[in-house]
């Protein structure tokens, strides 16, 4: 029996552009917390306040995408999203005051969060449906290899230039890249599903209105799966725990530990970590075994959010990333395909769009509770706070969502 292709030619595209999407957003992520210190003086609660604007308007922006991406033609939602995506980093080479960036990045949350679910989805339907599970663990590479290469990226260059207008021209150009790569996507037309009415009325699942002869119907599984809500509870809570790491890591390393020139490196360890454990786990995805990886993807991130906590120098800290990419790389495409598994085709985009709009509750949270904690407190406070989160979604994975899984999957 022949193997389908799994690197075809749209699939390796859209895995391409959304590396330089998470490029181009995390080369400056890390470093916003220094440049809101330096260049407008804001202290920690505010910079906490600031940078969650991103993951509120992300989280808001999440449902209606996953309905976007499902109702209409995807390539058409993918590049609109993405252009305006793009166009945000120009924003910050100009924004004067504290006030103008906060907006700018306040707003950039909307057109990230739409891009994701797009991208992945598109990637998720030009997968051989006999190869998918892996290939959505071979996509979520992209990310990680984004999220790690781009930090060390960016501190290199504000090390050696000091000049933080360098990065934001970098994310532009990285972006308009992706943007470019997906105009070149060559899909088949897709028909659209129109909803049918159902006849339950079970005020949860249905809201109706009525006006004059008028009927409206908007089903919230049109906008999130709530049949996935005990493993979006569990995401929030590892998510929460990444927010807190990953905004505070470079003033926390300067500031505390005097660690000036490593967070380049624990971001590189951090996806160490997630490639090895990508590359082990795609295969074990293919062969069936989802709620295995993420058992295993959970309790290694819970030991190195505890290490992270626990062990202020050197030791704790790089080992920390290395121990929390193995265990994300493992956790993050089992859920993902646990939520794929959890809908029908129709619903593929509103599957993606809960399980990032839970990612994005989390790491919100993580952002404004960690700059209060570090503010009153201490960054080691925060980060007991952001293991906490962590324990609670362990806990519930174990308790309830694994079950519930296995439960209620479709295929």
């Amino acid at each position: 029996m022949t193997t389908e292709r799994l690197w075809n030619s749209n699939y390796l595209k859209a895995w391409t552009a959304n590396f330089m999407l998470y490029f181009s957003f995390m080369v400056v992520t890390p470093l916003f917390p220094l440049y809101l210190s330096e260049v407008f003086g804001a202290t920690k609660d505010e910079t906490g306040m600031v940078l969650s604007g991103y993951a509120l308007t992300a989280l808001l922006i999440r449902p209606f995408s996953g309905f976007l991406v499902d109702s209409f033609p995807r390539k058409l939602v993918l590049l609109v999203c993405y252009g305006l995506f793009a166009l945000f980093f120009g924003g910050y080479l100009v924004a004067g005051s504290l006030l103008s960036f906060c907006i700018l990045r306040t707003l950039h949350g909307a057109p990230f969060g739409a891009t994701t679910v797009a991208n992945s989805t598109i990637a998720i339907d030009v997968l051989p449906s006999s190869r998918r599970a892996e290939g959505i663990g071979y996509y979520g590479l992209s990310n990680n290899l984004g999220t790690a290469i781009a930090p060390t990226v960016g501190m290199l260059i504000y090390q050696w230039t000091a000049s933080y207008d360098l990065i934001f021209l970098i994310s532009l150009l990285t972006a308009g890249l992706g943007f470019g790569i997906n105009s070149t996507l060559k899909l088949k037309p897709r028909p659209i599903e129109k909803e049918e009415l159902k006849k339950e009325h079970n005020i949860f699942h249905k809201v109706h209105f009525s006006l004059f002869t008028f009927h409206f119907s908007l089903s919230l599984d049109r906008f999130l799966l709530l049949k996935g809500w005990p493993e979006a509870l569990c995401i929030v809570g590892y998510s929460f725990s990444y927010g807190v790491v990953s905004t505070y890591i470079a003033i926390y390393a300067k500031q505390e530990l005097g660690i000036t020139t490593g967070t380049g490196l624990f971001f590189t360890l951090l996806c160490v970590g997630l490639i090895s454990s990508r590359l082990v786990g795609a295969r074990g995805l293919r062969k069936g075994r989802i709620t295995e990886n993420a058992t295993s993807g959970v309790i290694i991130s819970f030991v190195g959010y505890l290490v992270f906590a626990a062990f202020h120098n050197a030791w704790g800290f790089y080992g920390a990333a290395f121990i929390v990419g193995l265990g994300n790389g493992h956790m993050f495409p089992a859920f993902q395909t646990m939520f794929i598994n959890l809908a029908p085709n129709s619903q593929r985009g509103t599957a993606n769009s809960t399980l990032y709009t839970a990612w994005e509750t989390g790491v919100g949270f993580g952002i404004i509770l960690g700059g209060i904690l570090a503010e009153y407190f201490s960054y080691g406070t925060a980060f007991w706070m952001g293991w906490l989160g962590n324990v609670a979604g362990v806990v519930l994975f174990f308790a309830y969502a694994r079950r519930h899984f296995l439960a209620n999957r479709l295929r």
